[in-house]
């Protein structure tokens, strides 16, 4: 009970700057949230999903295959689905396969980094947030000093409070929610090598499914 009342009698001594700073926390903090479960869920099963599809595939069960990759979710899964639901008419131009995975790469990375931008602004603007604060705190300062005519501690301690508050607040969301963006980034660039994995595994695939006359791929001039 201590604690909160602290919190909130800091909160208060911060001045109209807490507000917008509390509130990118808590959009900030949201986000982290949603992108940690969002990349984990996309990530987990990927190898097992391109070592089942491919069993399946080579084994002529097209059907058993696309049920896995359906199953399964994460971008690797999309591609392959994508893939494989073009091998199951039997018959499809060179180019469709491959213009068919890279939409599908395209919309999966899309989705993917959603909400970087939310995370990247937020760790720009807290920082300045606190620095506005930080001017607000010192002109009201100066204004007091003004106002009195001397130059008395206890008139400037107020405004120099608000700026050490707002520039304490803003770096605390500054610094996590960079760290943040970052790991994220991380995790995207391995879910891309997973979207290359799969996109190399279904054309491989589609190419052994022809060299055994169970799909026929026409050339780009053979369309009509």
């Amino acid at each position: 009970m201590g604690s909160q009342y602290r919190l909130l009698t800091l909160f208060a001594d911060g001045g109209f700057m807490m507000y917008p700073l509390v509130l990118c926390s808590m959009i900030g903090f949201g986000v982290v949230i949603a992108k940690a479960i969002t990349l984990h869920i996309s990530h987990k099963g990927t190898r097992k999903v391109l070592e089942e599809v491919e069993e399946l595939t080579l084994a002529g069960d097209l059907n058993g295959a696309v049920q896995v990759a359906t199953e399964t979710p994460g971008p690797a899964s999309a591609i392959l689905l994508a893939g494989l639901r073009r091998l199951q008419g039997g018959r499809l131009n060179a180019g469709e396969l491959e213009a068919a995975v890279a939409t599908t790469g395209t919309i999966e990375l899309s989705f993917l980094e959603r909400g970087l931008v939310i995370l990247a602004t937020i760790a720009n603007v807290a920082p300045l947030m606190g620095f506005l604060g930080t001017v607000a705190g010192m002109i009201l300062a100066f204004a007091a000093i003004e106002a009195a005519g001397n130059v008395d501690p206890a008139l400037v301690a107020g405004g120099i409070k608000v700026s050490l508050l707002t520039t304490a607040a803003g770096l605390t969301i500054a610094i996590p929610v960079n760290i943040a963006y970052n790991f994220f980034v991380t995790r995207i660039d391995r879910l891309i090598v997973d979207m290359e994995q799969g996109a190399q595994k279904i054309i491989g695939l589609a190419w052994a499914l022809e060299k055994t006359g169970k799909i026929e791929i026409l050339s780009t001039d053979n369309t009509g």
